[in-house]
């Protein structure tokens, strides 16, 4: 059992939650004007982790056929039979039972906005199939981790720093976007839909470039809408060398270190923007 519960989160890159879940967070702070009470933060935890898991186990699922025929996929768990189909099914199922029900003890808003949320997490994992604006729809789904957050405290819209949650998809679609650039020779050949298969790698890293300086832009405009001060754009410089860092160490002609530039650097910007807005509002609130 412990063997197969590995295998299964080694499936969703568990570890990749640390992407979304100081976004939700850093929506809670900034509502809460600090340290949200502990069961509401509790319960944001539990959204966030059942929401990725479901989200990503049918994301393996529906994609196993494909994943089986790219040689880049082909030894991931589903396509080598190392988890049978009805168990990532069940798996799915559970964590989206985790999710709805962490939302309902949150607030009304929260659990009637949270099929929006997850449906959209889903949605995206098919849109490979028919547009090459998938990164962007990546982004959207990932956009709602601040709001979910915001939503949970306050149990309304009011006062949400909506550049935020714009800044969150754009960095999204960046980074999606250059690691969509490991599979763009499979993606046109399999007649699937992304940027570097519809432009070329050149292209794809030019606009990657792009959706980050939106993004950094949003940050920085996300600040000044919360209120917050100098600890927090300290935060945003911090974000803003990652940013710069990644584009350096990885380039259409070389993606060796694309696993450095797509987990460590990622995951240092969302935990650096989580940080600083916590500081900011303990020190200046």
């Amino acid at each position: 059992m412990i063997r197969k519960l590995k295998i299964l989160l080694e499936m969703i890159k568990f570890e990749h939650t640390v992407f979304a879940l100081p976004f939700a967070l850093m929506g809670a702070f900034l509502a809460a004007g600090g340290l949200p009470a502990l069961p509401v933060f509790g319960w944001i935890i539990l959204a966030m982790v059942g929401a990725r898991t479901s989200a990503m186990g049918f994301n393996r699922i529906v994609d196993r056929k494909f994943d089986q025929a790219n040689p880049r996929t082909v030894d991931r768990a589903l396509p080598a039979g190392a988890v049978r189909l009805g168990e990532a099914w069940l798996m799915v199922g559970l964590a989206a039972g985790l999710f709805f029900f962490a939302c309902a003890n949150l607030n009304r808003l929260t659990l009637l906005i949270s099929p929006l949320a997850l449906g959209l997490t889903f949605f995206y994992s098919l849109t490979k199939r028919f547009t090459w604006l998938c990164h962007l729809v990546l982004g959207c789904a990932l956009a709602f981790s601040p709001f979910g957050g915001w939503l949970a405290v306050r149990g309304d819209f009011n006062g949400f720093p909506w550049a935020l949650s714009v800044g969150v998809l754009f960095w999204v679609a960046g980074f999606d976007t250059v690691y969509g650039c490991l599979d763009a020779d499979f993606d046109r050949a399999a007649g699937l839909f992304s940027l570097p298969a519809r432009f070329g790698r050149e292209w794809a890293f030019r606009l990657a470039v792009a959706f980050h300086l939106l993004a950094f832009g949003l940050f920085v405009v996300a600040g000044r809408q919360a209120g917050l001060h100098l600890v927090y754009y300290l935060g945003v410089t911090v974000t803003a060398v990652a940013l710069f860092y990644q584009h350096l160490i990885v380039n259409p002609r070389d993606l060796s270190r694309i696993k450095m530039s797509f987990f460590t650097l990622n995951g240092l910007i969302s935990l650096t923007l989580f940080i600083a807005t916590g500081l900011d509002l303990y020190l200046y609130r």
